[in-house]
């Protein structure tokens, strides 16, 4: 057992707690719904950018490479001055929604290369210009483009020309659960020497004035090996944060400058904005003189020729270890280096063997971005709502109104920590799946925080995200639990089932609310709005309709088939040693058949969502007057059904005779419900059953679309919309209404959602995930004897199998160097693809070029493309002979022989 691992049992035993300290700070507080407290719900305008350095948050605290504990009360992050700069750099720089041509936007370069479960060893990139940041060219040139037009970034402002930049590499190393050692090193890029201010800063997140909690305090801390600052916290206790070498130690508070935000006044002369006026407007009187307050730093002033690195070394550790173990610069180096290579050895033991040194770099850097991503969020909606309403007009309700319950004070693995800086309860679910190759228990942590009784809606609904918690995302979280059910059983031969029941048993409400709220018609056919496909529909699905219709979601009825499956499989597993759960297996086995039959209704009524002519499935527009029309849009809504799809090993009858026999009877009692789907009462390969909405006959048409190059394959993966509608785009007449979509392969020309992500064209990778996994398990019932031309229409046939192994082929090359040396994912980025201070960093976007590859959207959301990881381990030498021949449901990862130790890309 490696060492990181040993780490992270002893803090899941509660031995110890290595989790304490890790990148909990956001990379933007500013702007989120949390601290928006205007009357009109204008997040973005009511606390800006600009007023971050000056203004005091609420509930939380933002930072460049952040560091603090596990409720965010010190922190850490690193602060930079090029000397020509009108802002001191404490945080990163990004776009609004309304600046942004597509959406809001970060506009910076950084990187997380490294970190290990626990936290023990991490390490980040920062690329900082030596020329002045160019704020305001980057919001004037995104204005100036249309929705048509590409984002406006900041390598394209010129700034990174000749390579005037530092590298600013951020290093953590633990020496035990609450010592951190910290190395920056800063290398000069450019041609020239250059100058540069570095103030390692370390502050308390301001509780005192909103709380009413204890005001901790901050002092220079004298001492023969140099000055170092005391941090004194009621329930942290005494921290020392030691700098080593030259440098001068500034003190403020953490309060708001009133003053110059609002023209009030300050409780104290010395304000939140302190450094940034001393530093850049040399105003000496802006610290405090007497060394004490809430807010300190290590200001280091260094000129760095060029092509040549400084180093600073820090420590940051309780008072007793800085008296009784004090270290030497030595001593830092040599924890920094022994983490490092714990590092190397703990990703060797997950990487199986044979898997490429690039491919084991592109692997290591997902999960590090998705480690990189887990955030301290604070939100008490009881008390963020008491506080809106003395100043909420009366006309206005409140957003979030309906979810008082809720008190989120959690370390949550987030989206994207700047664009998306918040959970997203459908992302995270993907989050858990990759989350799980390194840490089994806190991905299965993060999965029932979102059916924690202070999430987890009193009607059952999971919360979405907090600009609206109320709106429906898809109900993944069953399939979820499972997975992670089996990937622990895999791992570690045990069997949770207390995890399982638990998330069982609040599924269970998750489900009702989904039968009782999103089924109107109490038809079968689920409705549910924007189901995180933003833009896909025509017009807004989460809206009310233009003509008072209601709108039949060919993606919502299957996203419901899949919770059934998912559900019927865990009361499966459940009832093996408790028969309670029987009864449940057959009822959800008998919600699936119902809604699955209302997919393609037996009878002359052309209103399902199965299109017999098209052999695809639409979304019904059902009208005010009774009437209904398909609304033909090829896209991911009608691919979905497909994954809807699970299969019933011989094993798993034994175990439940039982509920068998009674399902049997049933299909007995209703033969009609399996006339259209697959056959339950026909037995497959091995005398498998398969649960699925498509038979052979819609599954092999289908197929034909997903496979074929000019609709939905390309060459990185499937598309969210098929390619027939760049020429033939979907038009509909409404109500005096011109309503199109139309194929856009990359940004979104739509303002629908904000205009920052696009279904109508683009690749995505949580539904390609969904889909290869679909096609295995339909492998697992067909065998090798399936076979459909891939592409359509190329002659060339292959099984389910083949086409899992060539679609995530696909997805992974995204990232991975060409033939040519270059990243799909960088797309005509020059820099990105041939500098050697760049190419080898990868970033993980949130969604894909449908054509060329290239990444798009937030940069950073290594959350669901994190799962490029996942499937570089599957894919990893999987035999599908073998897991056809196998008795037992197969859980699709890699078998892991341990790979020699590989020093991580950097």
């Amino acid at each position: 057992m490696s060492s990181e691992e040993q780490r992270r049992l002893d803090d899941c035993r509660n031995d110890k707690d290595w989790k304490t300290w890790g990148p909990y700070l956001s990379e933007r507080q500013w702007g989120t719904v949390r601290e928006d407290y205007s009357n009109d719900g204008n997040a973005w305008s009511y606390f800006s950018h600009d007023q971050a350095r000056s203004r005091t948050y609420h509930w939380g605290e933002d930072g460049i490479a952040g560091y603090c504990d596990d409720k965010q009360r010190l922190c850490f992050c690193v602060a930079l001055w090029n000397g020509k700069d009108p802002i001191l750099k404490e945080r990163l720089f990004g776009l609004t929604n309304n600046e942004g041509n597509h959406g809001e936007d970060v506009k910076e370069y950084y990187f997380y290369l490294d970190s290990t479960p626990t936290h023990s060893y991490m390490k980040y990139l920062y690329k900082y210009p030596q020329a002045a940041y160019p704020y305001q060219n980057l919001i004037d040139g995104n204005r100036s483009r249309s929705r048509s037009e590409p984002e406006y970034e900041l390598i394209d402002t010129g700034i990174f020309d000749e390579d005037r930049y530092f590298d600013v590499f951020v290093e953590y190393a633990k020496n035990s659960e609450h010592d951190t050692v910290i190395r920056l090193t800063i290398a000069n890029r450019g041609p020239e020497s250059s100058s540069i201010r570095v103030l390692p800063t370390l502050w308390f997140r301001n509780t005192w004035q909103w709380w009413d909690t204890p005001k901790p305090s901050m002092s220079k801390l004298p001492s023969q090996s140099g000055d170092a600052i005391l941090a004194q916290h009621a329930e942290l206790g005494d921290f020392v944060f030691r700098p080593y070498g030259e440098s001068s130690l500034l003190f403020t508070e953490n309060e708001s400058n009133n003053a110059s935000l609002f023209g009030g006044t300050n409780e104290s002369p010395y304000v939140k904005d302190a450094f940034h006026r001393y530093v850049i407007s040399g105003e000496k009187d802006a610290v405090n003189p007497e060394h004490t307050g809430t807010k300190s730093a290590a200001d280091y002033s260094l000129t760095i020729g060029a092509g040549d690195t400084a180093t600073i070394l820090l420590r940051l550790c309780p008072r007793e270890a800085d008296t009784d173990h004090p270290m030497t610069t030595r001593d830092i180096s040599e924890i920094l280096e022994t983490r490092k290579a714990e590092a190397d050895v703990f990703y060797a033991s997950i990487t199986p063997k044979g898997m490429s040194a690039e491919r084991s770099n592109v692997m290591r850097q997902s999960l590090a971005g998705m480690l990189w991503s887990k955030q301290h969020y604070f939100y008490d909606l009881g008390y963020w709502l008491k506080e809106h309403s003395p100043n909420q007009p009366r006309s206005t309700q409140t957003r979030n109104s309906a979810w008082l319950h809720m008190i989120n004070d959690d370390i949550i693995s987030m989206p994207d920590k700047w664009e998306y800086p918040w959970f997203a309860a459908w992302d995270l679910a993907f989050h858990c799946l990759t989350l799980s190759m390194v840490d089994i228990d806190f991905a299965k942590h993060q999965l029932e925080l979102m059916l924690n009784a202070l999430y987890l809606n009193p009607s059952g609904q999971v919360p979405a995200y907090e600009w609206n918690f109320g709106d429906v995302n898809p109900p993944v979280h069953a399939w979820a639990a499972l997975q992670l059910y089996n990937l622990d059983k895999q791992h570690t031969g045990r069997e949770d089932r207390s995890f399982l029941k638990r998330c069982f048993d609040k599924l269970i409400f998750n489900f009702s609310w989904w039968i009782n709220r999103k089924d109107p018609g109490g038809n079968n056919v689920f409705q549910g709005g924007f189901l995180g496909l933003d833009n896909i529909g025509v017009f807004d699905r989460s809206a009310k309709l233009p003509d008072g219709g209601s709108l039949e979601q060919a993606d919502g009825t299957a996203w419901m088939a899949f919770f059934c499956q998912n559900m019927i499989e865990l009361s499966l597993e459940l009832a093996k040693t408790d028969d309670a759960y029987t009864d449940l297996a057959i009822k959800f086995c008998q919600h699936f058949l119902w809604i699955a039959a209302a997919m393609d209704r037996i009878g002359e009524r052309d209103d399902h969502l199965w299109d017999e002519e098209d052999g695809f499935f639409y979304d019904l527009l059902r009208q005010a007057d009774g009437t209904a029309m398909r609304l033909k849009v090829r896209s991911m809504v009608g691919l979905l059904p497909l994954c809807a799809t699970s299969v019933l090993y011989p094993n798993t009858e034994k175990s439940n005779e039982s509920a068998i026999v009674e399902m049997k009877a049933f299909l007995k009692r209703h033969p009609d419900l399996i006339a259209k789907i697959a056959p339950l009462n026909k037995r497959g390969y091995n005398g498998r059953i398969l649960f699925s909405i498509l038979n052979e006959s819609k599954l092999r048409r289908v197929l034909a679309y997903l496979l074929d190059e000019n609709e939905f394959l390309s060459e990185y993966g499937i598309r969210s919309l098929s390619k027939v509608h760049l020429e033939h785009p979907y038009v509909l007449e409404m109500e005096g209404q011109h309503l199109e979509v139309g194929y856009r392969p990359a940004e979104s020309d739509s303002g629908m959602f904000g205009g920052n992500s696009n279904w109508r064209g683009p690749i995505w990778m949580p539904v390609n995930f969904l889909l290869i996994r679909a096609l295995g398990a339909h492998y697992a019932y067909y065998g090798n004897d399936f076979k459909v031309e891939c592409p359509t229409g190329s002659g060339n046939m292959k099984n389910l199998f083949e086409i899992t192994q060539d679609l995530a082929e696909r997805l992974c090359k995204i990232f991975l160097q060409n033939s040519s040396g270059k990243r799909p994912v960088y797309g005509g980025t020059t820099k990105f693809q041939t500098d050697p201070h760049w190419r080898n960093y990868i970033l993980f976007y949130e969604y894909f070029h449908g054509d060329n590859g290239a990444g798009i959207g937030a940069s950073h959301q290594t959350g669901w493309t994190g799962l490029v990881g996942r499937l570089l381990h599957i894919f990893c030498g999987i035999d599908g002979a073998a897991l056809l021949e196998q008795t037992t449901k197969p859980v699709f990862t890699a078998q892991v022989d341990c790979n020699p130790v590989q020093t991580m890309t950097r």
